[in-house]
């Protein structure tokens, strides 16, 4: 058995069982261990697996999983844990099943500007590599600093950088993807078009690793806009911000990314951080923070005037510009911290909302209506261009019975919202475990039927990441407005 003096044997019979089956294969069932691998970044959920696994080739994968399935163990991909919508927890217990000995960035190849990568790899790890080479992987989600390809694939995850150059699924060119019962497809072609037979590669891309487990990606690239700088513009009112939103699209301009935060989402920045450099004046509500990119630095500023120039239809106040280096990072650290930020300052739900961007002001209206009818506090802040709201319900002095009973009425309300205004349920975060009971919202009873013909199809047991995405047949309702 090839196991190294650090790595205790499992002691569990099933994990001695597995073990006989793949004997190099690494497997810790301590209860530490199986602890450290119940819970993610959703809410205070936990669910202990029976054992972790840590594959190191698509060859253990494949055996771990016919195994699995011809035993009908339960099997869950996990990556960092970083995820908001509990799609990695093992709500089943049995295997969790963990990417991180499978993160070798394989190939970066410069003459077809591709990426091939497996998917325990951390992506802002990946960004640097290919920056190095003058390429540009431009998907970076808030945790870009400990999230992994894998579960960026798993979710379709999406970030700032996706109102100009699109979410996960947008860069994927073909997956190496172990089925349910260890077969190792390919899903595609290292190709930019391919118009070939069903498209599987996109299938997969989402699907939260209840179809297959993936343990390879080539990716495309882009050159690398090595030139940026930022705006962050107050607006005493946040409906103007919204507005503005649309506004800039219309006159034709392209930011790199545009993100809202509410005065709430900056300040508590700012406090979580001890970054307090940044004027925030008594009738600041909203701010927007607008990205423009460029290959040539000199294009850089008839991007900002253009903007500056939208911008003054939407009342907007006097904008802050960062082109240098540190003016950036002191900006977009305090807009990606906002989400630790609310969580260390109350219990929350965070609803990952998406509307069509023109409708966020009826959106915004919509979030705090329903608060002041069920009695709760929110905090808004999100990817603007993308008409992506993030919701953070905040528990603060509500009784533990209002927050369990009442909220998920609250929660339906603002669905029926969002969908009302062309939206659906999740622009970026999945639907995992917490946001299944919504489903029926988004999907009629012949339409969640056909993507649970297709879960059979590809897991006829349901030993992959089983009750995640799609609810119990019997709560359908059809309710898709």
């Amino acid at each position: 058995m090839a196991t190294d003096a650090s790595t205790p044997l499992p002691h569990s019979a099933l994990g001695r069982k597995l073990q006989s089956v793949v004997p190099d294969l690494e497997i810790q069932d301590s209860e530490e261990n199986r602890s450290n691998h119940s819970r993610d970044h959703t809410e205070d959920l936990q669910f202990l697996p029976d054992l972790v696994a840590f594959p190191r080739s698509t060859q253990e994968v494949s055996a771990v999983l016919r195994w699995a399935h011809g035993e009908g163990v339960p099997v869950t991909a996990a990556g960092a844990w970083t995820g908001l919508s509990g799609g990695a927890l093992p709500v089943r217990g049995g295997i969790s099943l963990s990417t991180k000995r499978l993160n070798r960035i394989v190939r970066i190849d410069e003459l077809h500007h591709q990426l091939v990568v497996q998917p325990g790899a951390i992506v802002q790890e990946l960004q640097e590599a290919v920056q190095a080479k003058g390429l540009f992987y431009a998907v970076d989600p808030a945790s870009r600093g400990t999230c992994t390809i894998g579960g960026n694939l798993a979710e379709n995850s999406g970030g700032p950088r996706a109102v100009k150059y699109g979410v996960t699924k947008d860069w994927v060119l073909n997956l190496e993807v172990v089925l349910a019962d260890g077969t190792v497809i390919r899903t595609g072609a290292d190709t930019l078009k391919n118009s070939t037979g069903y498209n599987i590669t996109q299938l997969m891309v989402g699907s939260e690793g209840t179809l297959g487990i993936i343990t390879e990606a080539t990716l495309k690239l882009l050159p690398w806009p090595q030139y940026n700088a930022l705006l962050l513009v107050p607006f005493a009112d946040p409906a103007d911000a919204c507005r503005a939103v649309a506004g800039l699209f219309q006159d034709g301009n392209q930011p790199s990314a545009l993100e809202f935060m509410e005065r709430a989402a900056i300040a508590l920045a700012m406090d979580f951080t001890g970054d307090r450099q940044l004027p925030l004046a008594a009738d600041t509500a909203a701010h927007l923070l607008i990205e423009v990119d460029a290959f040539r630095e000199a294009d850089l500023m008839p991007q900002l005037e253009r903007i500056a120039t939208t911008l003054e239809r939407f009342n907007a106040g006097e904008p802050l510009m960062a082109m240098d280096a540190a003016g950036k990072d002191q900006l977009w650290n305090l807009r990606r911290k906002v989400g630790e930020a609310v969580k260390a300052h109350s219990t929350y739900k965070e609803e990952d909302t998406v509307v069509p961007r023109g409708h966020l002001p009826e959106l915004l209206a919509a979030v705090k209506r329903i608060g002041t009818e069920f009695g709760f506090d929110s905090i808004c802040y999100g990817h603007a261009g993308d008409g992506n709201l993030h919701v953070n319900i905040l528990k603060g002095a509500l009784d533990d019975a209002t927050w369990n009973d009442t909220l998920p009425t609250a929660i339906r309300a603002l669905f029926r919202e969002v969908i009302r205004l062309g939206g659906t349920l999740s622009g970026e975060h999945g639907i995992g475990w917490v946001q299944k009971p919504y489903m029926d919202l988004r999907f009629s009873p012949a339409e969640l039927a056909l993507q649970r013909r297709i879960k059979d199809a590809f897991d006829p047991v349901h030993i992959l990441n089983p009750d995640k995405i799609l609810p119990d047949p019997a709560q359908d309702s059809g309710e898709t407005a």
